[in-house]
């Protein structure tokens, strides 16, 4: 048992799942309507009682993904959510903007029109984005120090025009403010044509776990997408968040901290471990030693599968790398455990996106969310189903429930916004 503390948990609205299994009925993929295939996976989640669905964004088309229309996406997030919105009543909607790409006036504009849209239940992703430039006409991305200053401006002229029209407003009670900001990236006089709802300003989130994305998370976030294959490292990044949020003044409890959930559920954990095998299979031996040298820049070369993978081998930190948060987690555990090439190339890092990954029954499941919690290695987590609609299934209609029994989650909503299920003031 946990006293009072409970988990918070989001459902992320992008099929993983369909990884592992032929397109399901309904399935946009086979003709279906893809608004209708995301407000049904909200209701559900809405009927599990969780605090919130997210969907994430990409600026721009992978082409694997071009000849699987299923997934869908590419479809603009706030206005999905928007959607969402009217055929849902109690969970929240975190929708995703990148701050490189986007003006924030525009940004708080449509964020808060969701929040009005949805009566309460808006919530942000805060993205700098590592990929997408060419769509934008620059020749490439920024380095992360920049991207970071940029998004700094960016959620302080956010926060600021959210400021700029109070709900007050609206009945004469306060006045609305230009915010005349003028920074190193924007240029914005304000004040929002939007006011503000009775329910407060939408919540914030971020998602970046390096060193720089770590100290901005820590400063302007509800709630933090964390990225920690392992309960050792959520443990380190939780108190890292801590600590990092207590130097800029806050309350280390206003940063919960959410690692994505990778599962793989079914009635046995044979069928779970078979489902985890297909929803990988299409990754040959090539292509995950590629993936190292596209995460860490590290060459695997022949090394033979039993051969060691040691602290020694590393480039150096300075190289440049797609992500920093992923390189960072495999160099991590490879300084830690100093793994085999077999056991480096299952990583979640290389095989995934540095999720932790849990298979098995839903007591097997059930038992690693409690134990990871009470380790204090996360605040709840982001569910992240794979291999079957079925695990889907699983999760919200059993999982959730053992959750409840055992005092780790709610019973039912206590609120009907974002911040009420967040326990935010």
């Amino acid at each position: 048992m946990t006293g009072t503390r409970q988990l918070h948990i989001g459902l992320s609205l992008t099929p993983t799942w369909l990884k592992g299994e032929n397109a399901a009925p309904g399935d946009p993929g086979k003709g279906g309507d893809p608004v209708a295939f995301h407000l049904d996976l909200a209701r559900a989640a809405e009927r599990a009682k969780l605090d919130f669905v997210f969907k994430p964004d990409a600026l721009l088309l992978y082409p694997p993904r071009a000849a699987v229309p299923r997934a869908l996406a590419g479809l603009d997030p706030t206005i999905l959510l928007s959607a969402i919105a009217r055929g849902t009543e109690r969970i929240g909607l975190v929708t995703t903007i990148s701050t490189s790409f986007n003006a924030p006036y525009v940004a708080a504009r449509q964020i808060q029109s969701l929040q009005w849209v949805s009566d309460g239940r808006a919530g942000v992703n805060v993205v700098t984005s590592i990929e997408g430039a060419e769509n934008f006409g620059e020749a490439g991305m920024p380095p992360p120090d920049i991207r970071y200053r940029k998004a700094a401006e960016f959620t302080d002229v956010l926060r600021a025009l959210w400021r700029s029209y109070p709900e007050a407003a609206l009945d004469g009670a306060a006045m609305c403010s230009p915010i005349d900001h003028k920074g190193e990236f924007f240029s914005v006089r304000g004040p929002l044509n939007v006011p503000g709802h009775a329910a407060g300003p939408p919540a914030l989130f971020q998602a970046g776990a390096s060193e720089t994305g770590r100290d901005f998370a820590a400063a302007i976030a509800d709630a933090t997408f964390a990225a920690a294959p392992d309960m050792e490292a959520g443990v380190a990044l939780r108190t890292d968040l801590r600590r990092r949020a207590g130097r800029h003044g806050r309350n280390p409890d206003d940063v919960r901290v959410l690692p994505g959930l990778h599962f793989f559920l079914a009635e046995t954990r044979e069928d779970a471990w078979e489902m985890h095998r297909r929803a990988h299979a299409h990754l040959t031996d090539q292509q995950r030693r590629a993936c190292v040298m596209s995460v860490l820049g590290l060459d695997l070369g022949s090394l033979a599968p039993d051969a060691r993978v040691t602290p020694d081998m590393l480039p150096s930190r300075d190289r440049p790398v797609r992500s920093r948060t992923h390189a960072d987690l495999l160099r991590r555990f490879i300084e830690t455990h100093a793994p085999s090439v077999a056991d480096l190339l299952t990583r979640p890092e290389v095989v995934g996106s540095a999720h932790w990954v849990c298979v098995g029954t839903v007591e097997d499941v059930a038992s690693d969310i409690e134990r990871w919690f009470q380790a204090g290695a996360m605040d709840g987590f982001i569910a992240l189903p794979g291999g079957s609609a079925n695990s889907l299934r699983l999760f919200l209609d059993v999982l959730v429930p053992v959750l409840a029994e055992r005092g780790l989650f709610r019973r039912k909503y206590q609120g009907s916004t974002l911040r009420d299920h967040l326990g935010l003031a």
